[in-house]
């Protein structure tokens, strides 16, 4: 069988070019999520299948990557189905493993737990571009703070970092799955019916409040439900603060409590923030898992034409584990695609010295090779970044191939230097 030098499908090799820009992020991440009180946690890639099928996944159950038994487990002959055959699965999310490793080692963790994963995930998504069935997943998550507390932090924490990295006039998106809900009885839906709902309105930004009218009466829905649904969010959207206004208007569905503490959570962003960004209340945003439980958020930047982050709360999920809810509240930027739009826009990391190639010709050995490794590393002690190479026939390439990789100085070394 013949060796395949491409990656496996859905997979992509990294230049050194874009993990130069992943690294850089990476640290900035770490930092700016420490100042806020986060540490650094890890899960294994591999969980428990039952786990990864619990239900809490959406879609994603789907696209798992399932793990056959080995070993004496694996037994072909007398497999009747899938559960005689498969015991583990990649993860497709970082908010399952970290739910798992707080019910296993609560314990061991200060509560509060403010918690910072990043890592790889893996889909069994159909891969196109921008889209990969292994990708890295940054997430922040706050465990044990029953307060909107917990939103603020992850709102600033994350709207920090977007700023530290170059992004300006973004918005954050913010809606409480207890107004989504309360908005459906209020017109009339049926509560199994939500979650189709929710799906119809979820599209409401590709085909308008007509497109989504539309689609709920073919899905069978009385013109009546759907009108008084319809009559909603156009009063959202002509009232001065539409977040009071759908909050009055469905207040015999609404828990208590939720139009003051939504209401706090983004006149608090709003008076503390450090960067340019707008908290907007979006009375469409849907967001896919069914955990979420309350709040939840999403960013929306102009470079890109979708999310590149979002989150919520989800009090219930801990309990699948444990038996005893505790409060959880998470916010993951979508790492991919900010690389995706810093590599787009040409990104050159700022600061420090600037990186510096040494090109040495052919037949240099001896005392004077040892002098020009020496000058390199005089100058790598003082902090520049120099890399010692030997001179290619095609000098000008070479430097162009280095100039990708962000070296701006070049000194060359020949044998018989013409003086």
């Amino acid at each position: 069988m013949a060796l395949i030098k491409k990656p496996t499908t859905g997979m992509k090799d990294i230049l050194p070019r874009e993990m130069e820009i992943r690294d850089y992020l990476i640290g900035i991440i770490k930092e700016t999520y420490a100042a806020f009180g986060f540490t650094s946690i890890e899960t294994p890639a591999v969980e428990n299948i039952a786990n990864l099928n619990s239900k809490q996944g959406g879609e994603n159950e789907k696209l798992i990557f399932k793990i056959m038994k080995r070993g004496e487990k694996l037994n072909l002959e007398t497999a009747q189905s899938e559960a005689d055959l498969v015991d583990g699965g990649l993860r497709y999310d970082l908010t399952v493993p970290l739910v798992r490793f707080y019910s296993n080692n609560a314990a061991s963790l200060p509560s509060p737990f403010k918690a910072l994963q990043i890592g790889p995930v893996w889909r069994a998504d159909r891969p196109q571009k921008g889209r990969f069935r292994q990708f890295y997943q940054c997430d922040i998550d706050i465990l044990g703070e029953p307060g909107n507390l917990a939103e603020i932090e992850l709102i600033l924490a994350t709207t920090t970092t977007l700023g530290k990295i170059g992004f300006k006039n973004f918005k954050i998106k913010i809606n409480e799955r207890r107004i989504l809900k309360a908005m459906a009885a209020y017109s009339g839906f049926p509560e199994e019916e939500f979650d189709t709902v929710f799906i119809i309105l979820d599209k409401m930004d590709k085909i308008g409040l007509d497109g989504v009218k539309e689609e709920l009466v073919k899905e069978g829905y009385g013109e009546d439900c759907v009108a008084k649904y319809a009559e909603l969010f156009e009063g959202i959207e002509k009232a001065d603060n539409g977040l009071q206004y759908v909050c009055e208007k469905i207040a015999d569905y609404l828990d208590d409590g939720v139009l003051e503490s939504l209401s706090e959570i983004i006149s608090s962003v709003d008076s503390t923030k450090e960067y340019d960004f707008d908290v907007v209340f979006d009375p469409t945003l849907v967001r896919g898992m069914s955990y979420y439980t309350g709040t939840i958020f999403e960013i929306e930047v102009p470079e890109f034409g979708s999310s590149v982050g979002g989150g919520g709360r989800y009090d219930k999920m801990v309990g699948k584990f444990t038996g005893n809810d505790t409060p959880a509240c998470g916010f993951s930027i979508g790492f991919e695609r900010i690389v995706t739009i810093l590599l787009d826009n040409d990104f050159q990391i700022p600061g420090g010295n600037e990186k510096t190639a040494f090109l040495i010709e052919k037949g240099i050995e001896g005392d004077m090779l040892c002098d020009i490794i020496k000058e390199a590393q005089a100058l790598r002690k003082s902090g520049t970044p120099v890399l010692v190479v030997r001179m290619n026939k095609n000098k000008k390439f070479q430097k162009e191939q280095l100039g990708k990789e962000g070296y701006k100085i070049f000194k060359d070394f020949y044998k018989n230097p013409i003086k």
